[in-house]
Formats: structure tokens, sequence, C-alpha cells
């Protein structure tokens, strides 16, 4: 008799507790890995903030500064830097992916930024208003240009009287795919800072600072027009 009136018990009861454990389990590591990825998230948009913040004090944007981050991407570095420049200012976020250039104006008119315009770009050309910047930056994007002097005319054109440019870039390194169509003078994928100051001396802008500890490492060349 005590066999059949407790023998189903403790096992019934020591099953209903190892699914709560299991249920508990599984809600934990559900919860371990949303924590992850969200601290991951923060982490990232604190890496495009804290670079624009040190690219805004070197290039001494304040609120209604104009900017245009070339060659954008997913925008990261454009939303940053919009935040900064308050509703006063401007950024041109260029693309000349189209695919791109589609999520990017997405995600201002989701974001509902009415301080960012999504630009289309050429090879030679970036299609930013003459005069528009008091600051262009171009962030591991010089070394994909194709047709550099031109590439380079054009930002000049862009920039205003006392305006600055900045490269952020690196030298060519080992185990990256060369890049199709960029002059051979880049040693590799990458581009050497010589090199940099040599072609945007040559369009007419000058060398106001080099800053060889960016994060990555990679160097950021300043340049301004005079």
């Amino acid at each position: 008799m005590l066999t059949l009136q407790f023998a189903g018990s403790p096992i019934g009861l020591l099953g209903k507790g190892a699914k709560a454990a299991m249920r508990n389990r599984k809600l934990l590591l559900v919860g371990v890995a949303c924590a992850v990825a969200a601290v991951f998230a923060v982490q990232v948009r604190g890496d495009a903030a804290g670079e624009v913040k040190r690219l805004a004090e070197l290039m001494g944007w304040k609120v209604g500064t104009v900017a245009a981050d070339i060659g954008a991407g997913d925008g990261k570095y454009t939303f940053a830097a919009a935040e900064r420049v308050g509703a006063a200012g401007k950024v041109f976020a260029t693309e000349i992916d189209s695919k791109k250039l589609a999520e990017l104006r997405d995600e201002v008119a989701r974001r509902k930024l009415a301080n960012v315009v999504v630009v289309e770009s050429k090879e030679a050309e970036t299609n930013l208003p003459a005069a528009c910047c008091d600051a262009i930056f171009l962030r591991r994007v010089y070394h994909h240009l194709t047709k550099p002097a031109e590439f380079d005319a054009s930002l000049v054109r862009a920039l205003k009287p006392g305006g600055r440019l900045a490269i952020i870039d690196f030298p060519a390194r080992a185990g990256l795919d060369p890049v199709e169509g960029v002059p051979s003078n880049r040693g590799g994928h990458g581009i050497p800072q010589k090199i940099v100051i040599e072609e945007l001396s040559a369009a007419g802008l000058q060398v106001e600072r080099i800053v060889n500890d960016w994060p990555e490492n990679d160097y950021c060349v300043l340049f301004v027009k005079r």
C-alpha cells in the first residue's frame, strides 16, 4: 500500500520541479543574451559617439555647424554627428550604393531627423552643393576612391573658406582583399598617410594637424581650406 500510495507522487513532484528549473534556466539564458546584445548595441553607439566627439573637437564644430559624412554606410557616424550639431546644424550623408542610400533614407525618416540630408554621390563627385560645409569627414573611405583627383576637387568645392576636411584611414594591411580600380600607389587595401597628404595638398588644402593615435590603429589627417 505504501508503494501504491506514494510511489507516483514524489516522481511527479520531481518532474514538475525539473521542468520548472529548465524553464527558469531558459528564461535566464534568454535574459543574459538580451542583456549582452543591449550592451553590445550601446557599445557600438558609444564608439561612434566617442569618435565623433573627438572629431568635432578637432574640427571646431559647434551648434549650427554644417558637416558632411562621405560614404556614410549605415549612418552610424552621420547620426552621431547630427546629434552633435543640433537642430540648427545639418549633416549631409553621401553614399554611392543604391541599397545603402535607400536604407539611409528610411532610417532618417524613421528617426524624423530634419537636420540630415541624404545625397547620392558618384565615383568622381560628391554631389554636395558648392561651399555648403564647415566640415567634411571621410572615415575609412578615402582608400576606396577610384578617381581621387576628381573627387578631391569636389570635396574642396563643397567646403566653405576656412572649412575643414578630416581623413580617417589606415595604411595598407595584410589579409584584406585589394580594392579594385584604385591607384597602384596605395600599396594594398588601405593608403599611406603620405599619399593622402600629397593628394589633398595638390587639391589646394593645407594640413592643419595629424593625429596618429586614432582608434583601431587608424590615423586622422586634418586639412583646412584657406
